[in-house]
């Protein structure tokens, strides 16, 4: 079976690799779709997010992941995917997406949704969080891969946003 885990990843956190590695325990094959949406606006651009996912999953042998653009119904259907599989940090992030599992339903009824509760370690992070304590000069080994946080750090001290 094919899983799909769709998000901005902006950038990618702790808890994400947590949610990755998970799944790619239940499951054959995990796309990571780092979504590009001209409409949404993000401080790491593509390549850079993209970058930082692949990285970040480099030992998970299972995983691939992929840019996607325009409607995640049509992108599942594209990578002839089984499930999509979303990360949940608390009880009005189930609600949010909740209605969103339902609209997928609606469009495509093959459309299944299973929710991966984070770890009590990774409830609190999130990528606002991460890029508010970049900005500010804080600490990012709680809240993102060792091996982005040089990169990362770079972009907020150098003025590249």
């Amino acid at each position: 079976m094919t899983a799909l885990f769709p998000g901005s990843f902006d950038p990618v956190t702790l808890g994400h690799i947590d949610i990755i590695v998970r799944a790619s325990k239940l499951f054959d094959n995990l796309i990571i779709a780092v979504m590009n949406n001209s409409n949404k606006k993000t401080v790491f651009n593509i390549d850079e997010r993209v970058g930082f996912v692949k990285k970040s999953i480099a030992n998970i042998t299972n995983a691939e992941v992929h840019v996607f653009s325009g409607l995640l119904t049509d992108f599942f259907m594209i990578t002839k995917s089984d499930i999509i599989i979303r990360g949940l940090r608390g009880g009005a992030e189930f609600e949010h997406e909740v209605q969103y599992a339902r609209a997928y339903k609606k469009i495509n009824d093959c459309i299944e949704t299973l929710y991966i509760p984070s770890n009590p370690e990774h409830s609190f992070i999130s990528s606002g969080m991460a890029r508010e304590a970049a900005v500010f000069g804080g600490d990012l080994h709680l809240l993102l891969p060792n091996v982005i946080i040089k990169e990362v750090n770079q972009k907020f001290s150098s003025g590249g946003l």
